[in-house]
């Protein structure tokens, strides 16, 4: 069978480079997942008293011609999973990787119900598709229970707005969401001539491990609004652009309202967040 034809709508730039490849897969770390009632932790590989691991399920986002998948493939410590919406790449699959078929879901990543399909928890890999890369974190993060692990490849500007800090114009919404519940390691950039179109712009691998936090000791939703809302207007005041969202909050300042979203930390947005808890009810 022909090679797979890039489309644009699709957000394809396929990955040429096998080494790159390697190195994708060898950054997904082998500790197995265990699922307990209310979150689910990776744990290292400890003594020889602890009972040989299952392989844990790992979905790849977006297979393509399985450049990533042959080496994912080639590991015992995981079952490989497949998410492709892309009909023209999934004849691929089938034609070049048949043992695959069974594990290979045809539709779109972002409509999959993870919690019916991997109830037990997964880890998430791939040359992420540019145009929803963004999307697939916020999926990440929706279920971030089940996903104790994602090594990606996205646009390097997306990377780097994940893993920066505060102070950065880069630091935002996604950056203090995702760093709340996992931690987040820039691991390389990518160039544009190891891929087939070759994309405009540089690429990066990050990986996001979850921290310690399991849950918040408060309304998480309300987290989620108060860090949105503060971004919204990143330019405006704190004040200002909480106020366009929740009132007035009856006159009542903050400290942090004199400061502008960027410049505050994962441990701020949580104190800001327990402030409007207490004054909005």
């Amino acid at each position: 069978m022909a090679e797979v034809r890039a489309k644009k709508a699709l957000g394809q730039h396929f990955l040429t480079d096998l080494n790159i490849a390697r190195k994708i897969c060898n950054a997904l770390s082998s500790e197995p997942i265990r699922t307990t009632q209310r979150t689910t932790e990776v744990y290292p590989e400890t003594a020889a008293a602890q009972p040989a691991a299952k392989p844990c399920d790992v979905l790849e986002v977006g297979c393509g011609m399985g450049v990533l998948t042959q080496f994912l493939l080639q590991r015992d410590d995981i079952t490989t999973w497949g998410a492709e919406i892309d009909t023209e790449s999934v004849a691929y699959l089938h034609a070049h990787y048949p043992a695959f078929t069974p594990r290979l879901i045809e539709g779109d990543f972002l409509q999959l119900d993870l919690r019916e399909r991997f109830p037990q928890g997964l880890k998430i890999i791939g040359n992420f598709p540019y145009n929803i890369s963004s999307q697939i974190f916020f999926k990440v993060l929706e279920n971030r229970d089940l996903v104790p692990e994602c090594v990606g490849m996205i646009q390097k500007e997306v990377a780097v707005r994940i893993a920066e800090g505060p102070g950065s114009k880069e630091y935002g919404i996604l950056s203090v969401l995702l760093q709340a519940w996992y931690d987040i390691e820039y691991l390389f950039t990518v160039n544009e001539t190891v891929f087939n179109p070759p994309p405009k712009v540089k690429s990066a691998v990050i990986r996001l491990r979850r921290n310690a936090t399991a849950h918040l000791d408060y309304d998480e939703r309300l987290f989620i609004r108060v860090v949105k809302a503060s971004f919204n207007q990143r330019r405006k005041m704190i004040r200002n652009s909480l106020r366009a969202v929740f009132g007035d909050f009856g006159g009542s300042e903050h400290p942090f309202f004199s400061k502008r979203a960027e410049q505050l930390s994962v441990a701020d947005f949580v104190e800001l967040t327990r402030w409007v808890e207490e004054h909005t009810a």
